[in-house]
């Protein structure tokens, strides 16, 4: 996004599209970014991926119509290139085959754009909201008092998480504005209980928000949690409107792109970090807090820890 950004600031009449997941453009289409989306998924672009394929007269006309194409996608071997440039496609940049350590992932997406002139200064991605976004976060969140925390107790990778039973002690906690448990690993500092038994700093509604990768961990909340009128859960909502839904709360979750998604929208997250490197994967935006794990181990990341830094 902020490649894209730069690039449509660059270029404000340009017409821009995305060939990708539509529904994970559709955080782009017609929202700043992208004037239109194609699917990735569209069956007679597979051709595309053979070498010496036949390719098909609409797509080629397709892509001899762009100025430029920037190109993400992982084609080590280059056929998806090459059959670009056999639809008269001329103009072509590709984006790094594989994200490095020792340099933000923003940072690295950002040097095609710099390679055509365009300084990309800002990092920090960042949503534009349409105003159906905001209205499906309003009807939404209508029966749910302020403030509100959002929690997304999953990702791609089980060694990104936080343990299920740290997450339910998480809840309880904020729920019942105390530690429920008095073992030294979830016990909370004297500031913290204050904290939480202060009123005013108090969440009125904790937000459960899950996709299909986090049925496991829905598994043991929802049981646990369902029946509170205080916990709502937010489950495979289409990804603007889950947008403009977090931009209404506080965030906590894991190294994931619904962690990237909350803190574009400006709002206050703390991200948990393990085994990844958040100098690489965390975002760059100044709202967004990285809380790393002893040894990038999260089983040794105490509840108390957690509380400590979301109070604040």
């Amino acid at each position: 996004m902020p490649a894209l950004r730069a690039l449509r600031d660059a270029h404000p009449k340009a017409g821009i599209e995305i060939l990708g997941y539509p529904h994970i453009a559709a955080i782009a289409d017609k929202r700043f970014y992208a004037d239109a989306v194609r699917s990735i998924e569209y069956a007679a672009l597979s051709r595309f991926f053979a070498r010496g394929a036949e390719l098909p007269a609409e797509l080629r006309d397709y892509f001899a119509g762009f100025d430029l194409i920037l190109s993400y996608l992982y084609d080590p071997d280059g056929i998806f290139e090459g059959n670009l440039r056999r639809c008269g496609a001329e103009n072509i940049l590709r984006g790094p085959s594989k994200i490095v350590s020792g340099m933000s992932a923003a940072e690295q997406l950002a040097q095609p754009v710099r390679e055509l002139g365009i300084s990309v200064i800002d990092l920090a991605a960042k949503l534009f909201l349409s105003g159906e976004d905001r209205q499906c976060a309003l009807r939404f969140l209508e029966s749910c008092e302020s403030p509100i925390l959002a929690i997304h107790a999953g990702s791609g990778s089980e060694k990104k998480n936080w343990p299920s039973e740290c997450w339910i002690e998480f809840i309880r906690a904020v729920l019942n504005g105390t530690a429920a448990s008095r073992n030294s690993c979830l016990q909370t500092t004297e500031l913290t209980q204050r904290r939480l038994q202060s009123r005013p700093n108090s969440f009125r509604t904790i937000l459960v928000v899950s996709g299909e990768a986090d049925e496991s961990a829905m598994q043991q909340l929802r049981p646990l949690f369902g029946p509170d009128p205080r916990v709502r859960f937010a489950h495979a909502l289409p990804l603007p409107h889950l947008a403009a839904i977090l931009s209404r709360s506080t965030f906590i979750g894991h190294d994931s792109g619904i962690s990237h998604l909350a803190a574009a929208t400006g709002v206050r997250c703390v991200i948990l970090f393990g085994p990844t490197d958040p100098n690489v994967w965390a975002p760059q935006n100044k709202e967004a807090t990285v809380l790393l794990a002893p040894n990038g181990d999260l089983t040794q990341l105490a509840v108390a820890t957690v509380l400590d830094a979301i109070m604040r």
